[in-house]
């Protein structure tokens, strides 16, 4: 074995009718290798070769054969939790550490349904369409993510893991939530677990070069905000004199605060925008939902990334 026998321990997930030993760092599992196989191609293939009961040279723990995994004991006990424990994958939020877990472990060990399963959470937080998007945004414009466990870090930590996962498609996403706040965009934000999380300069680059031109595109003609800029009331309204004003003052307060509003949806009833008529109201809700659309159509090169027809997950 790699390590020193004396330093070596049992984890709480020992079967002592299990039929195969797992060491990951100074850890061990016992497990079955019926479970491993049935949910991984890897494991099935690697039970079927040929073994040597007698043969010294095979590492053996009271009995069952030994395979040595070159990866973090904490993933590996999230896997093995993930197969024996019944209520592990229930929970409706999961850590972000349990789903990368998943993620690294069954693209490397072909554990399919649990790689799908791990993916599944990180797209329905990180969509691909506008529809989706909307119905995690709460009523007051907030987001806080529902099937995975809101952390400090998270959204750096989820844009790596995607990236070094080949998950392309939370990345346009993620990048525009982030941007959504520059208070920690540039700093070392401390987890949970004490460790620290950041951007890399790459990534960094990315966000700023992005969030530039999303706002300066958010205003121009056929995008979210551009009735902002350049708008008359219709033919229709009773009050345009007053609706003129209404506008000038939303104006206002914009440049009080410069936002991002790319994909952001006009709120009739906020302060300020229900002083507009019904018939303007009408007016300027169109004219958001269309430039919403092409806002979270053109989303990914905003970011440098190909559009999302061609951002794909080669997992």
């Amino acid at each position: 074995m790699s390590s020193d026998a004396e330093k070596v321990t049992r984890s709480g997930i020992w079967y002592e009718d299990g039929s195969v030993v797992l060491q990951a760092e100074c850890k061990q599992f016992r497990v079955h290798w019926s479970v491993l196989a049935q949910e991984s191609f890897f494991f099935h293939d690697l039970h079927q070769l040929p073994q040597k009961p007698d043969d010294p040279e095979q590492p053996c723990v009271d009995g069952c054969p030994l395979v040595e995994l070159p990866d973090s004991v904490v993933d590996v006990e999230y896997l093995l939790k993930a197969l024996y424990v019944p209520t592990f994958l229930g929970q409706t939020a999961l850590p972000l550490p349990v789903i990368g877990a998943l993620i690294r472990l069954g693209r490397k060990y072909d554990f399919r349904d649990l790689l799908d399963f791990a993916v599944a959470r990180l797209t329905f937080e990180n969509p691909t369409t506008l529809e989706a998007y909307d119905v995690l945004v709460s009523a007051d414009r907030g987001y806080t993510p529902t099937r995975i466990v809101d952390a400090p870090g998270l959204l750096f930590d989820i844009i790596t893991l995607a990236q070094e996962n080949n998950i392309m498609s939370v990345l346009p996403c993620a990048f525009y939530r982030l941007l959504q706040s520059l208070d920690n965009l540039f700093d070392e934000v401390p987890r949970n677990d004490g460790t620290l999380v950041s951007l890399p300069f790459a990534d960094l680059r990315r966000c700023v070069r992005a969030r530039d031109r999303l706002l300066k595109a958010q205003f121009q003609t056929g995008y979210t905000a551009a009735w902002y800029r350049s708008w008359s009331p219709p033919d229709d309204c009773t009050t345009p004199n007053k609706c003129r004003k209404v506008r000038d003052s939303r104006v206002s307060c914009y440049l009080d605060s410069l936002h991002l509003l790319a994909l952001s949806k006009f709120a009739p009833t906020a302060p300020g925008n229900k002083e507009f008529c019904p018939r303007c109201t009408e007016s300027i809700e169109l004219l958001n939902a269309t430039g919403r659309e092409r806002a979270w159509n053109e989303l990914p090169g905003f970011f440098d990334l190909p559009p999302w027809d061609e951002l794909k997950n080669n997992l």
